[in-house]
């Protein structure tokens, strides 16, 4: 099976988005305001901004892929790689966590159990700090190739160390690389999750039946993540401000006539750099300047989802 690293090396990128149309903008400002205000959300935002923050360093197995060579010979320690990811913990989050808190928003961090297990205060720390817990497994491990126990126990054991950790339930989940098996969604409903993230296909929350009952798809996406973009693709910090620019560009337009979401993805090591933090604070200043756009937690918009009759069911 592919690695991590190996994934994003072979996956394709969507090419930056372009604008619309003089004549699809004119349509859309010609529309009535009952046609506007069906496309706003529940709370008259216009757009919907959710930013992920992946708690996952320390959690790792030996020897996971990182930017250093994969040809370490069997049976030692790939020391240089481990501080690659003790970075996430040691700097990488708590330099993130200012950066919220200058921009004045609130993000989702999924928590790996075993990350949280090493790191239980810095867990904590998050949610003290006012973002959202969701579930990440319990560790890197697979889930898809479980059967109905063994994976009900991986899930529910990765949502107690973060419960017991951070005192937060979450009802949100993301499975390792998004693939979650044929009885995943049915063993979320079950252990009381409102929503998933592994679902690549709308630019908009919806809702689907799982066990008779209304679950939520919280938008998810690869082209605005910086595992698939910095690490997997060697973006400059500048292409990575450009590709999301031009995602949120296209997005706001089309806001006009379609409920909108922008999905920005940052992970400890990665997105916790200096350089990394510095271009999310430029692109959040630039998205902030635009009226009717709000910054949302998932929680939020699964919250939101449910409320709203208009939301989109499948």
């Amino acid at each position: 099976m592919s690695s991590r690293r190996d994934f994003i090396k072979q996956g394709s990128l969507v090419g930056l988005a372009g604008m619309v149309s003089p004549l699809g903008a004119l349509a859309a400002v010609q529309q009535t305001g009952s046609n506007r205000q069906s496309t706003e959300w529940a709370d008259g935002s216009r757009l919907v901004v959710s930013v992920s923050m992946q708690f996952e360093a320390g959690g790792q197995p030996d020897n996971a892929e990182s930017p250093f060579p994969q040809n370490m010979e069997e049976g030692y320690k790939d020391l240089p790689a481990e501080t690659w990811y003790q970075y996430g913990y040691k700097e990488g989050v708590p330099r993130m966590l200012d950066n919220w808190d200058k921009l004045g928003i609130k993000v989702t961090s999924h928590m790996v159990g075993t990350a949280v297990l090493k790191n239980p205060s810095l867990a904590k720390e998050i949610v003290d700090r006012g973002h959202e817990a969701a579930a990440h497994g319990m560790n890197w491990s697979s889930q898809y190739n479980l059967s109905y126990e063994a994976e009900k126990k991986f899930v529910k054991d990765g949502v107690d160390a973060v419960k017991n950790a951070t005192g937060f339930t979450p009802i949100g989940y993301n499975a390792n690389w998004l693939r979650r098996g044929e009885n995943t969604l049915k063993i979320l409903q079950e252990l009381g999750f409102k929503y998933h993230i592994d679902d690549l296909s709308r630019d908009e929350p919806f809702i689907i039946q799982v066990n008779n009952t209304d679950f939520v798809i919280v938008l998810y996406t690869l082209r605005c993540n910086d595992i698939m973009l910095i690490e997997g693709k060697n973006f400059s910090t500048d292409q990575f401000f450009n590709q999301v620019k031009a995602e949120f560009d296209q997005l706001y337009a089309e806001s006009e006539f379609k409920r909108r979401q922008l999905s920005i993805s940052f992970h400890d090591r990665i997105g916790g750099t200096p350089q990394m933090v510095k271009t999310a604070y430029d692109l959040i200043k630039y998205i902030q300047g635009h009226e009717g756009v709000s910054f949302k937690r998932k929680d939020e918009i699964a919250e939101l989802a449910l409320q709203d009759k208009t939301t989109i069911r499948e």
